[in-house]
């Protein structure tokens, strides 16, 4: 079967395009997390969207499934097939910045850019504008976070990264090609999704079985002459969950993260920390201020250290803040966290090479009491209790993600981050906190909990699209 379908899709998309080595097969049946798949039939790596094209309206007549990917770096289990018999479509390939609009504040990118490549071309060519980066490695896709509603460090200012999206091109399951946002009417200006219905939405959030994005406009923003980057140690989590709230409000931030005390120990180098001193810092907050003015810089920092001053007054203790260029200078190790985008290699390169989570999107006035269940959850199963906590939209809510490292060759520490992660999803999912880039086992404990209207709505709207179900079968499941 392998032999036949690759020699018919080469003929739509040349034998440079189509893999079927073994090895090849082997790998996309996993990412880093614990879930596993099945190996697909055949890769094929188009070049440009005629390939994708021609791909899906293959696929669509002959009923085979086609599973989407970039890089396939720690999704969950979103873009590995689950059915026999698949088509596993890398876009990678496809990874040109085609264009970049300083005056309007867009570009428009392929799937396969990655975020260095943005972050050297934008500082190279333009340098008045400026993009958010994620905690992504930086060789891993720009396009599939925004498509994934993913978190950036501007996320506090501006939201989750699905809003930078001005409009995306895509290829629907029987080879259409549309186009979304101002681009529906004209390409030459990509600069805006309104006013035009929102049908981008079609294509977020839904793990690509609604359509192929071949091409998105991302928005960029103005840059600013002054950054810094401040990191505080504190010592009890509700204070530091207050003050990032006091923080919020007065809007003197682009970023805040609240990061619990095993990063910093496995930022040294410990693996699986599990035992803190009690005389060692419980969080770490780190801070990004910016400003284009010196005055302006200096009445933010003065904000910044009124707030920790009446929390200080409460009877709570801090250590900083402390410019992270002072830090790496005494600790060359805070250099991962000086600059993103960044490669984390503490949480990537150990044995096994396995990284999990449960990230979720909730009511920052419920985050002490869902932070505090969760990480006492990952003790309880084991693991360091590693969060990470970010407020997000001018604080309209929060992030609230746990991390856990493993070896995934070994099928007892895969079950058990399994355990673990269900049991946070079955603890803070009636606090309000929702999994994002929802893995399918999140819809199998928890889907009924579903509106059913909204649920009847999604699968009328599916079907509508792809009668045939090719599209990532298993994803979203309605």
């Amino acid at each position: 079967m392998s032999s036949s379908l690759a020699s018919r899709l080469a003929a739509l998309v040349g034998e440079a395009a189509v893999s079927t080595d073994p090895a090849r097969l082997r790998e996309a049946a996993r990412d880093l997390t614990e879930i596993r798949g099945v190996a697909p039939e055949v890769v094929v790596r188009p070049a440009e969207v005629a390939h994708v094209q021609a791909v899906l309206r293959f696929a669509t007549a002959e009923k085979i499934p086609v599973v989407p990917v970039i890089y396939n770096t720690n999704i969950g289990g979103l873009a590995i097939p689950q059915r026999p018999g698949c088509i596993l479509l890398d876009m990678a390939g496809m990874n040109r910045i085609l264009s970049v609009n300083p005056d309007d504040l867009y570009m428009v990118v392929e799937p396969g850019v990655r975020w260095d490549q943005v972050k050297d071309h934008l500082d190279r060519n333009f340098p008045q504008t400026r993009f958010a980066y994620s905690l992504s490695p930086p060789d891993t896709s720009v396009l599939a976070n925004c498509l994934m509603d993913g978190l950036l460090n501007l996320s506090l200012r501006f939201g989750t990264s699905s809003t930078w999206l001005n409009g995306v091109e895509a290829v629907l399951p029987d080879g259409t090609l549309v186009r979304t946002g101002a681009a529906a009417w004209t390409q030459a200006q990509w600069c805006t999704s309104s006013p035009m219905p929102d049908l981008t939405g079609l294509f977020v959030n839904l793990h690509g079985t609604t359509g192929i994005v071949t091409k998105a406009s991302v928005r960029l923003q103005h840059a600013k002459r002054l950054r810094r980057r401040f990191f505080m140690m504190g010592y009890d989590l509700r204070a530091c969950f207050a003050t990032v709230r006091a923080l919020v409000r007065e809007e003197i931030c682009d970023d805040i993260g609240v990061l619990t005390w095993p990063v910093a120990k496995m930022l040294f180098g410990e693996r699986r920390p599990t035992w803190r001193d009690p005389g060692e810092p419980l969080a770490m907050i780190y801070l990004d201020v910016s400003s284009n003015r010196q005055a302006e810089m200096d009445l933010r920092l003065a904000i910044l250290e009124e707030t920790l001053d009446a929390s200080r007054k409460s009877g709570h203790a801090w250590q900083g803040p402390l410019d992270v260029r002072d830090l790496v200078k005494i600790e060359p190790a805070f250099q991962k966290l000086a600059e993103f985008p960044t490669r984390l290699d503490f949480m990537l390169d150990h044995p096994g090479g396995g990284l999990s989570w449960v990230g979720t999107y909730g009511p920052t006035s419920r985050w002490d009491e869902a932070t505090e269940t969760s990480l006492r959850i990952m003790q309880e199963h084991g693991f360091p209790p590693f969060g990470v906590a970010r407020p997000m939209a001018q604080g309209h809510f929060g992030v609230l993600r746990l991390i856990e490292t493993f070896d995934r060759d070994k099928p007892e520490e895969a079950a058990a981050v399994a355990k673990m992660n269900a049991a946070i999803v079955e603890a803070i999912l009636p606090m309000g906190f929702i999994p994002y880039k929802t893995p399918e086992w999140v819809f199998a404990a928890h889907g009924s909990r579903i509106d059913p209207g909204f649920r009847e709505l999604l699968r009328r709207v599916r079907t509508a699209i792809d009668p045939a179900g090719v599209l990532n079968p298993g994803k979203w499941p309605v």
